[in-house]
């Protein structure tokens, strides 16, 4: 990753933002902290968050219930939180012990392919090179990408432009990544799925039983010279 430049060399909005995802960043890791060992309350006294905790075959969106969670499942948590009017948003994989080869090389390939993403992002770069690295990580080791979830822009709310960001290359996509840019990058890698399916409660995305998805997720400002991830 490339050294951080000080704030003073943005524009005023723009250090307003980053000072903003600063904090919220803070809230976030607590927040992941908290919700890894069951709930959401250290967070939610200094921000207004919430946290998605999706199961198995649930891929995204699961909304926190009694369910309680087995060995071998592979459990995702996704946190997003507000500090100030400035949204950031993270998210991760993990395995429940024990681990299967299949889920540890799953998760594996799919951190790989967030890193790839990062790394293909400054001013300048078509947006569509993010989904270009992703899809390549994907098909090199021999997984699909789900097609109707990625990543997005956020900032001063938790979804907004530059909008939807495939995981897939789209050679039709024309945009342009600029200075200042704020969008998360979340490849959602699986073991034969490309598309999640509504499941019965409205909210929470699902793919056949049976069928293994990872998601990692960073929040990431475009800078000429490169990438800062506000997510580590």
């Amino acid at each position: 990753m490339p050294k951080l430049p000080s704030l003073s060399q943005f524009s005023l909005p723009a250090q307003h933002l980053l000072s903003g995802l600063t904090a919220a960043i803070g809230v976030l890791l607590v927040a992941l902290a908290a919700a890894a060992i069951g709930g959401f309350h250290a967070a939610a006294a200094a921000a207004v968050g919430a946290t998605c905790i999706s199961i198995n075959h649930a891929v995204a969106h699961g909304i926190p219930d009694d369910t309680r969670i087995q060995p071998g499942d592979m459990v995702n948590i996704d946190v997003s939180a507000e500090r100030e009017g400035v949204f950031a948003d993270t998210g991760a994989s993990f395995i429940v012990p024990p681990v299967r080869p299949e889920q540890e090389h799953l998760c594996q390939t799919t951190r790989k392919a967030l890193n790839r993403a990062v790394q293909a992002v400054r001013t300048g770069q078509k947006l569509n090179a993010i989904g270009r690295a992703i899809e390549q990580t994907a098909n090199h080791h021999g997984y699909t990408v789900i097609r109707n979830l990625g990543s997005h822009g956020v900032g001063h709310s938790l979804h907004e432009e530059p909008g939807f960001i495939p995981g897939f290359y789209d050679p039709r996509d024309k945009r342009m990544m600029q200075e200042g840019m704020v969008f998360t990058i979340e490849p959602f890698l699986s073991t034969g799925a490309e598309h999640a399916d509504d499941h019965d409660d409205g909210w929470t995305l699902i793919t056949e039983p049976g069928i293994l998805t990872a998601q990692y997720e960073h929040t990431l400002v475009v800078t000429k010279r490169g990438p800062i991830v506000v997510t580590l």
